[in-house]
């Protein structure tokens, strides 16, 4: 047989070696996958748990069906590639495995579900190779948003739809008054809530825009415009609600405009916000209908370095890398420190401690904690109040994190809201927080792991990071001291004197987490 013949044999068999190459690395990547979820099974349950129950994610269960339908818009054309092992996909994994360790000693849950989503992809790029890659390289890179994100930017977003809520009273001239996320008009009292915020929306529609932008478009000027438009609509139109809520309660009533916007603006405002959007991009699409989302035969004429290592070892290696973080993770988990088996409020001088009889009840929220103690003190001179808060840790693990969500001054399934940030002293945050009534109450908030005084969020997970992956101890404390506002007088004044007489937050800590 001459050579002609042989390569015309060759090309007819071609898709099926083809074929049976794609059989042979998806079951590899099937494998690996379902690896990976049973090691990381937590991470996963969590995740699917948020998009379900967390209203702000519910988009988040309309990803997993997309990434199937952006995976088929490509099927016939990944047909026509073939399938190979592809080693620089292993550092992919490594820096996943890396960020899933980091999250998992910080008790950062965004960290460990993103790197769970990061080793997923690792593994398709590892066994499906660079040609593949590249014709999956949105889907794989859309997985992202499967990720919930977007929590820390609520404050931003109720701060800035409060001002946006100002600036449309003042064209409407609507007397109005802002105190933090608080309006007050002649009419009514209103709280920019996390609620209303508008992150439900704005995440939402980053995911749609992204969607969008790749699937309608073809121009990345235009695909950036479109992302543009997409994340700043969004909270233009959720000051434009906001306001709407306050204007239509100051010409009818507060109830009937709360209504209003739940039905109104809840269902119907937002979806024109949608249409309004894809109205506005719809002209400058550049991508026809029946087009090609990736072209074949051109990718996979494209040449890679092949890889020295075979299918099996390749999982083996990957594997390997997965599992190493978590082994390392498990022998910490068996390290504890121990704490006093009681606690009590201390003595200061100059203070007494009274019956605990607040304005609106009001308890700082630390889940998990081994002791927890709330405590009123009156100045003997001045006879202001002030309360202290305590709350101990052995150690800090997965639903016990001193910083998180939920933690700290206040409850956020209680009436009481954050209202703004205060100047706060060195190792310490300070914020405002306010409850019906109105009842306005500053908290100081010390945080001490290890050798570290602080109030920062961030350092409170580092300094937790560097405990659990080089050992120390790993007791934690929390320590806030507060006052509400009940007469002219300056609640902060109180607190500083307080914090003046108690004397060092950092030595009380270690005594009630017994290093002292």
């Amino acid at each position: 047989m001459n050579s002609a013949a042989v390569n015309t044999q060759f090309e007819a068999n071609a898709p099926d070696v083809r074929l049976s190459i794609w059989r042979e690395h998806l079951k590899l990547l099937v494998i690996a996958s379902a690896i990976i979820l049973a090691l990381l099974w937590r991470d996963a349950w969590d995740m699917m748990a948020t998009w379900w129950d967390i209203s702000t994610y519910n988009h988040c269960l309309l990803i997993v069906p997309i990434l199937y339908w952006l995976v088929q818009q490509r099927s016939d054309e990944l047909k026509k590639i073939a399938p190979q092992i592809w080693t620089p996909g292993l550092l992919w994994v490594g820096i996943a495995s890396i960020g899933w360790l980091l999250g998992e000693a910080a008790g950062v849950s965004f960290a460990r579900q993103l790197g769970l989503i990061m080793m997923l992809q690792g593994a398709a790029i590892t066994l499906l190779g660079p040609k593949v890659s590249r014709g999956l390289v949105f889907p794989l890179f859309y997985s992202f948003f499967l990720v919930p994100f977007g929590e820390e930017l609520v404050p931003f977003l109720q701060t800035i739809t409060a001002k946006m809520s100002m600036v449309f009273l003042d064209w409407a001239a609507i007397p109005a008054f802002i105190d933090g996320v608080f309006i007050s008009t002649p009419t009514g009292y209103f709280e920019v809530a996390e609620a209303c915020s508008g992150v439900k929306f704005l995440i939402a529609m980053i995911a749609y825009g992204a969607l969008v932008s790749n699937v309608c478009f073809q121009s990345w000027k235009r695909r950036l415009l479109f992302m543009l438009a997409a994340m700043v609509m969004p909270i233009l139109a959720n000051g434009i609600r906001a306001f709407g809520t306050i204007y239509i309660a100051h010409h009818t009533s507060t109830d009937f405009a709360s209504g209003f916007d739940h039905i109104f603006y809840g269902w119907f405002f937002f979806a024109f916000v949608l249409v309004l959007v894809m109205a506005i991009g719809w002209p400058f699409f550049d991508r026809k209908i029946d087009e090609k989302m990736i072209e074949g035969e051109a990718i996979n004429a494209l040449e890679f370095r092949k890889s020295k290592l075979t299918p099996k070892y390749a999982i083996v290696v990957l594997l390997a890398i997965v599992t190493t973080p978590f082994l390392w993770t498990s022998i910490l988990a068996s390290q504890s420190s121990q704490v006093p088996e009681n606690i009590a409020l201390p003595e200061v001088a100059g203070w007494e401690i009274v019956s605990y009889d607040p304005a609106f009840s009001w308890k700082p929220r630390f889940d998990g904690a081994n002791h927890s103690l709330l405590g009123r003190y009156r100045n003997a001179s001045t006879g202001q109040n002030v309360d202290l808060a305590i709350s101990v840790f052995d150690q800090q693990e997965d639903g016990r994190e001193i910083v998180g969500y939920g933690q700290g001054a206040f409850d956020p399934e209680s009436d009481w809201s954050w209202s703004r940030d205060l100047p706060a002293p060195v190792g310490a945050t300070a914020l405002q927080i306010t409850a019906p009534g109105p009842v306005t109450r500053d908290v100081l908030s010390f945080y001490r792991i290890g050798n570290k005084l602080t109030g920062s969020g961030t350092a409170v997970k580092l300094e937790t990071l560097k405990m659990k992956l080089l050992g120390g101890n790993q007791q934690a404390v929390a320590v806030l001291v507060s006052a509400e506002k009940t007469d002219d007088r300056d609640q902060r004044q109180a607190i500083d004197q307080f914090l003046s007489d108690l004397g060092p937050i950092d030595k009380l800590a270690d005594e009630m987490a017994g290093l002292r």
